[in-house]
């Protein structure tokens, strides 16, 4: 199904020696995915042009990305320049044009027909979204225009998080994948994961799904509770609920919606957007970029917790903690590094509340696994972006701490499918095989 990447090892050098990159365009390089891509350009691309909608607009992108790395690399190697003004010519002189632009199928689509009219035929577009199909943004193009056309979707933000989806169109010329895969490998230091295009790639399609599921949980026991029951030991940097406010409750729609109605699949439901988030969104409620989400401040700079059934925000410390013991025990076994101990007294754990957290994290496993063969191609794809681009265990670690026959049982137990890699698979086998990486990263003790 996908291509074989051949970025590693001694083919890197003659990949990387078949094309340069010199001049990188960055369109919408006012947002934060554009002027953080554009950032993580300048330290391998001799000039970096940042465009936006007026001058201004793309200046303030170039003091944002200077804050953002503070190197001065940033500022000696970016120009800066408006689409009116500035394009056409810009575009013409590009060794690669990315796009960066607000995550709108037609807003793409007619920047694309621009890039197209200026572009030499050997420039290389690439486009950063997160879950819009390369297929479909690639029609109409022009035959080079597709053969050079691809999805690079870097993760926010870029200067941090090095897992990279690599995306290419049936149109895309296999010999500027394998290149791209090498120059961002070794050049920009990206933890690269050739996906199929499906509806939200490989990361979103797997991550989203379970923070849409914690959200729907939330309603029904409330924000501050999920986000414990499917905390930090579970293996993730940043909580479900709060990860959301984080990227935006729109962002949020955007990528959930697109999958739920493009992608039917076992966990269909699961990607459904709850009724009460749709309900305080039409009233402007966004996370973080609004001043709250499932949580905020008072005026008065107090914590609130959204009570998603009333719609309404009370004090955090006005809701009490119920006990969760098992939540410590694991804890206590991660800060000592026993991660194994650790995860297979989740899985055994017993009660309402230890039931709730294994029937995410199980639905985070099946659903992986079950994915293999239609986004990727194996469980170390998966793996990887979700370790190096969404910060969380990788499926396959869970596996092997948990152990198979316990992560089985505990599939079993919520009611969800298990796939077919884990059911004929043998007692004893590992599904991650990384020695560069310490698995205790992903588990947090806190």
């Amino acid at each position: 199904m996908l291509s074989t990447p051949t970025a590693a090892g001694g083919k890197s050098a003659d990949l990387l020696s078949s094309r340069e990159i010199k001049h990188v365009v960055v369109l919408g390089a006012n947002g934060a995915m554009g002027l953080g891509s554009g950032a993580l350009f300048t330290t391998a691309v001799p000039r970096v042009t940042f465009l936006a909608r007026t001058k201004e607009k793309a200046d303030g992108g170039l003091a944002a990305a200077v804050k953002m790395v503070r190197s001065s690399t940033v500022s000696n190697r970016v120009d800066t320049g408006s689409y009116e003004a500035d394009f056409d010519r810009v575009v013409a002189e590009a060794d690669l044009i990315f796009e960066a632009v607000t995550e709108q199928l037609d807003l793409k689509k007619q920047f694309f027909d621009r890039i197209d009219a200026v572009r030499r035929p050997d420039s290389i577009v690439a486009t950063v979204t997160s879950g819009l199909s390369i297929n479909m943004l690639a029609e109409g193009r022009s035959d080079s225009f597709r053969k050079n056309f691809l999805g690079l979707h870097f993760f926010n933000p870029p200067n941090v998080i090095v897992g990279t989806e690599l995306v290419a169109g049936k149109d895309t010329d296999p010999k500027l994948v394998d290149f791209i895969d090498a120059f961002c490998t070794v050049r920009l230091g990206r933890a690269m994961v050739r996906t199929a295009d499906t509806p939200g790639f490989a990361g979103n399609r797997i991550g989203f799904k379970v923070l849409n599921e914690c959200a729907i949980l939330a309603e029904e026991h409330g924000p501050i509770l999920i986000d414990e029951l499917v905390g930090p030991y579970t293996g993730r940097a940043m909580t479900p609920l709060a990860t959301i406010d984080l990227v935006g409750w729109d962002i949020h729609r955007a990528i959930v919606d697109n999958i739920y109605e493009l992608a039917p699949d076992e966990a269909h439901e699961t990607l459904k957007l709850p009724q009460y988030m749709a309900d305080l969104m039409a009233k402007g409620v966004l996370g973080r970029k609004t001043g709250g989400g499932f949580f905020g401040k008072d005026d008065a700079g107090e914590r609130i917790v959204l009570e998603p059934k009333t719609q309404k925000y009370v004090g955090k410390t006005s809701i009490s903690r119920p006990d969760l013991a098992f939540i410590d025990t694991i804890s206590n076994l991660h800060r000592v590094g026993r991660y194994e101990d650790g995860m297979r007294a989740f899985a055994a754990a017993t009660g309402p509340y230890a039931e709730v957290a294994q029937k995410v994290i199980a639905g985070y496993i099946s659903y992986s696994f079950h994915r293999v063969g239609e986004v990727t191609d194996d469980i170390s794809g998966i793996d990887r972006i979700m370790g190096f681009g969404f910060n969380w265990a990788p499926p396959g670690v869970l596996v092997d701490t948990i152990g198979l026959k316990p992560t089985i049982q505990m599939i079993e137990k919520a009611g969800l499918p298990v796939p077919p890699a884990l059911a004929n698979a043998q007692e004893g086998t590992k599904f991650f095989d990384d020695p560069r990486v310490n698995v205790g990263k992903f588990f947090v003790a806190a």
